[in-house]
């Protein structure tokens, strides 16, 4: 079970590492948005992984563990918001902070529950063919 959440996990941090850069390169904004995205796609993917994964017999307890555990544990950044939100702190920028860690909670909790509803819509859909 340790291989799976290791490879997993590295997956994951290497899709973290290259999609977050390419995000915060593309926006060119000193705002940390490539974290937002990832923290944000991240719980979207966790909630749909466990959603389906627990309610269907068609994902194994290793896959689950490959998926959920390792690659959205090293996919999402939730020590690098919590840093990102301390550093916009520290200088002063109270403003964005807030605006910063408000549409993160938000955004992930609202992205898990997006991904809660599209796994149960998938389960549906394979009950229904």
């Amino acid at each position: 079970m340790l291989w799976y959440v290791a490879i997993g996990s590295a997956a994951g941090g290497v899709i973290r590492y290259l999609l977050g850069g390419a995000v915060q390169r593309a926006f060119a904004a000193s705002f940390p948005v490539g974290t937002l995205v990832i923290n944000v796609t991240g719980s979207a993917l966790l909630g749909f992984i466990f959603r389906y994964a627990l309610e269907t017999p068609a994902v194994t307890p290793e896959i689950r563990a490959l998926l959920g555990i390792g690659f959205c544990g090293g996919y999402t950044t939730f020590s690098t918001f919590s840093y990102e939100t301390l550093a916009l702190l520290e200088d002063g920028d109270w403003r964005r902070a807030g605006l910063y860690a408000g549409l993160s909670l938000v955004g992930s909790v609202l992205a898990a529950f997006l991904g809660f509803m599209a796994a149960r819509e998938l389960i549906a859909l394979r009950t229904r063919l």
